[in-house]
């Protein structure tokens, strides 16, 4: 009996020291985990049950907001604009979480690090001392962006080079954060659903999330990189012709409709001769335009402040093309597996308009608590250095005659310089479709510096369609907007 007793004592004393390791390691280790995970209601209860600070824009449009329920939750989470910000404010939902700045700058909005700076925040609970974000974000060009975009698919992303602010945002097809961020869980649930089955994935921002082939928006890399790697290209003459027979095969590479170009660097981006820009490509060689690319931020993620983040633009490893020259010829004009967003293609237009300096870009301009005081600013900053001053000044020259005699005509402003490079890009084989491109910025005149830079997409379009036809008109609209021109 004594033997069995003493047996039943260890086996209670393991047992205890089993239940005391699993109660710490639920308190200690997985408790936080715990706590913040999606499902846990307790933890649902309690975010909201206090108001979430408000999301503006730089000119005092709120874009989110709480607004008081009589429901178990006591504060929902609205979005007076619908869809117009989604790209940029993401969503609360009681089942699904955040995204977007509601996620990145949670923190603040939710108020739990608010700090006591006045003696009245002693009287005040917690839950009431929230902070409100400032976006860089243009109501004014935000509409015009959206406006100009309509209904096709693609996306608009202006941006301020001098500082990296995102002035608009916008992506086709998108979603309305409201029906997420509902307190009924069968319209949110109904909402997901909708949206997950719908082929042009409304919830991923194309903005920031999708890449696409750039085209011949990618020859203004393959430019800068003649005058950083081999500026004796730029002096070299390219022999016209519509079309060139592509290295070790005896295939032949044709230009947008059998035209016929050719000549030195200037006269080939004007009219974006692709015959021209394959050779320069080829004799640039592999290590070189990819060096170029990385260098402008291909291969990387800009450090943009939403979550989740920007996906990284692609260009193959020099490594790749070592038995595949045509593949380099085709990437030299931005084909092949080069794939770029918006966002990146954005920044690469503002490198050229800043002197070769990439500013980190950013939709939080500043944040104030409840009573006005400053909680954080942000600070303007470099992301990359791809190139240098006397590069982009070349560059630039060749994008401005782009729009004085070349493929961007169109979107010429009277009063104003703009620069600019267009791109229309074929999808292969079997696929007959477009995506066309079009990266500008302004004013670009002799002494001016530029405000703005813009990137459209447009992408699934005709195969007579081009970048400038379709996406010009945006950029120009955009633009426009930005500097106030008629």
């Amino acid at each position: 009996m004594d033997r069995q007793i003493r047996r039943f004592g260890v086996v209670a004393i393991v047992l205890f020291f089993i239940l005391f390791l699993q109660l710490n390691n639920l308190q200690i280790i997985q408790g936080p985990k715990l706590a913040n995970a999606p499902g846990n209601a307790r933890r649902i209860t309690k975010e909201f049950a206090h108001p979430r600070g408000v999301i503006q824009t730089a000119d005092g449009v709120v874009v989110a907001k709480s607004v008081r329920t009589n429901d178990l939750y006591k504060w929902k989470r609205v979005y007076p604009h619908g869809p117009l910000y989604a790209d940029v404010t993401g969503y609360f939902s009681i089942i699904y979480g955040l995204t977007g700045v509601e996620q990145t700058y949670d923190q603040y909005l939710s108020g739990r690090n608010a700090p006591i700076t006045h003696l009245s925040d002693l009287l005040t609970p917690d839950a009431q001392r929230v902070d409100n974000v400032t976006l860089t974000i243009s109501s004014k060009l935000q509409q015009v962006a959206a406006g100009a975009l309509g209904n096709r698919q693609g996306a608009v992303v202006a941006l301020d080079p001098r500082t990296g602010a995102i002035l608009a945002m916008v992506s086709q097809p998108t979603f309305d954060p409201n029906k997420l961020a509902s307190h009924d869980s069968s319209e949110v649930h109904r909402a997901w659903s909708t949206y997950l089955k719908d082929p042009s994935q409304p919830l991923v921002p194309a903005a920031y999330r999708v890449r696409y082939p750039p085209g011949s928006t990618f020859k203004v890399i393959t430019s800068s990189a003649v005058y950083d790697h081999k500026p004796a290209l730029a002096h070299k003459s390219i022999r016209p012709a519509s079309q060139i027979q592509l290295p070790d095969t005896t295939n032949t590479f044709h230009n947008y409709d059998n035209e016929v170009c050719g000549g030195t660097l200037p006269a080939l981006l004007k009219v974006s001769c692709d015959t021209g820009f394959a050779k320069i490509g080829l004799a640039l060689g592999a290590s070189n335009l990819a060096a170029e690319a990385d260098a402008f931020g291909f291969n990387k993620t800009p450090p943009l402040d939403v979550s989740p983040p920007p996906v990284p633009s692609n260009f193959p490893a020099p490594s790749s093309f070592a038995n595949n020259l045509p593949g380099l010829a085709f990437s030299a004009i931005g084909q092949e597996n080069v794939a770029a967003t918006p966002l990146e293609m954005a920044l690469v237009a503002g490198t050229i308009a800043d002197h070769g300096t990439m500013m980190a870009p950013h939709v939080m301009s500043q944040i104030r608590d409840n009573q006005g005081n400053l909680v954080k600013q942000w600070t303007p900053h470099p992301w990359l250095r791809p190139t240098s001053a006397a590069t982009a000044r070349k560059v630039k020259r060749l994008m401005v005659g782009v729009v004085n005699g070349g493929t961007a005509t169109d979107i010429a402003l009277p009063g104003v310089q703009l620069a600019a490079k267009t791109g229309t890009s074929q999808l292969g084989p079997g696929n007959n479709d477009t995506d066309d491109w079009m990266i500008a910025f302004g004013p670009a005149g002799p002494g001016q510096t530029p405000k703005v830079a813009v990137a459209v997409v447009v992408p699934h379009q005709a195969p007579s369609a081009t970048g400038a036809s379709v996406a010009g008109p945006i950029v120009k609209a955009v633009i426009s907007a930005a500097l106030g021109t008629p």
